[in-house]
C-alpha cells in the first residue's frame, strides 16, 4: 500500500514542476523575444512481479509489473518564431528565422539574444555605442563593439536583412560603415541556457555559433523598425494549467485513498 503513496506523491512533485513551468510562459507573455517552454516527463523505476515466458508452446504473454511514478526530465524550449510588430524606432530589429543577436554579457563573455530592442550609449570619448536595455555592447560580426562616429546621423541609420549598416549623410548619400550586426546560428539552439535578461548561453551541446553574414544558406534576416513579441498562446496555456491543476488533485485524492486504506487494514485487529 505503501508505493501508492509514494507514486501519487511523485505525480504531485511533477505536476507542481509543471505548473512552474506554465507560470513562468504566461509572466513572460509581453517579453520581447521570449521562447515558451514545456516540461517532459518520464516514468520510473518499474518492479517486475512475473516476466512473460513462452515454454513448450505455453506460458504466460505478458508481464506482471508495477510503475513508481514519474519525474520531469527535461524542459524544452520552443524557438518558433513570435508575431513581428512594427515600431517607431530605427533601433529595434526583430529577426526572422533561426538566428541570435550577439551580446558582451556582465561578465566580460559573449551571450546571445532574440530582443533587438537596442539603445544608445554615451562613451568616455564621446562616441555612440549600440547596446541593450540594460546596457551590454551589441557586438559585430567580429565581434567587436558597435560605435558610431559622431557625424553620424542616428535618426538616417539603416540596416540591411543581413545586419549590414549604412547611414545618409547631410547630401543624401548612402554611406556605409563598414560594420555589420553579429547574427549567429546554432548546431543545436534547443541546448541554449536562458540566463534572465532576455539572455541566452551556449554549452558543449549548443555546438559552435555560425555567423549568418557568412553562411549563404543561413534562413535568418533582420527586420529594421520591428520586434518580436512573445510566441507564447494565452489561452494554450491556460488549457495546459488546468490540466496540470486536475492532474495534480487527481495525485493528492490517490493519496487519500491509500491512507483511508491504510487506516482500514490498521482497525482489522481491533
Amino acid at each position: 500500500m505503501m508505493r501508492a503513496l509514494y507514486t501519487a506523491g511523485s505525480g504531485m512533485k511533477a505536476q507542481q514542476f509543471n505548473v512552474d513551468v506554465i507560470s513562468n510562459n504566461l509572466a513572460n507573455v509581453n517579453t520581447t523575444g521570449y521562447k515558451k517552454e514545456r516540461a517532459e516527463f518520464k516514468d520510473l523505476l518499474y518492479q517486475t512481479m512475473d516476466r512473460a515466458y513462452v515454454l513448450n508452446d505455453a506460458g504466460k504473454p505478458v508481464n506482471l509489473q508495477v510503475g513508481h511514478g514519474t519525474v520531469v526530465s527535461s524542459t524544452v524550449r520552443n524557438f518558433e518564431n513570435g508575431t513581428p510588430e512594427q515600431t517607431s524606432s530605427n533601433l529595434d530589429f526583430a529577426i526572422d528565422g533561426e538566428g541570435f543577436f550577439t551580446i558582451m554579457g556582465p561578465q566580460g563573455n559573449v551571450q546571445y539574444t532574440r530582443d533587438g530592442s537596442f539603445k544608445l550609449s554615451i562613451t568616455e570619448d564621446g562616441m555612440k555605442k549600440l547596446t541593450t536595455s540594460d546596457g551590454y555592447a551589441v557586438l559585430d560580426n567580429s565581434g567587436e563593439e558597435i560605435l558610431f562616429d559622431p557625424e553620424v546621423n542616428i535618426s538616417e541609420l539603416s540596416v540591411s536583412p543581413r545586419g549590414e549598416m549604412s547611414y545618409k549623410d547631410a547630401e543624401g548619400v548612402s554611406v556605409p560603415m563598414d560594420q555589420t550586426i553579429g547574427m549567429v546560428i546554432f548546431p543545436n539552439k534547443y541546448a541554449l541556457e536562458a540566463v534572465g535578461n532576455n539572455l541566452y548561453s551556449r554549452n558543449s551541446a549548443t555546438g559552435e555559433p555560425v555567423q549568418v553574414s557568412e553562411d549563404e544558406n543561413a534562413k535568418s534576416i533582420m527586420k529594421q523598425g520591428f520586434l518580436e513579441s512573445s510566441n507564447v498562446q494565452v489561452v494554450d496555456e491556460m488549457v495546459k494549467l488546468i490540466v496540470a491543476q486536475r492532474a495534480y488533485e487527481v495525485s493528492s485524492k490517490a493519496i487519500q485513498s491509500s491512507d483511508d486504506m491504510l487506516q482500514i487494514a490498521n482497525n482489522l485487529r481491533r
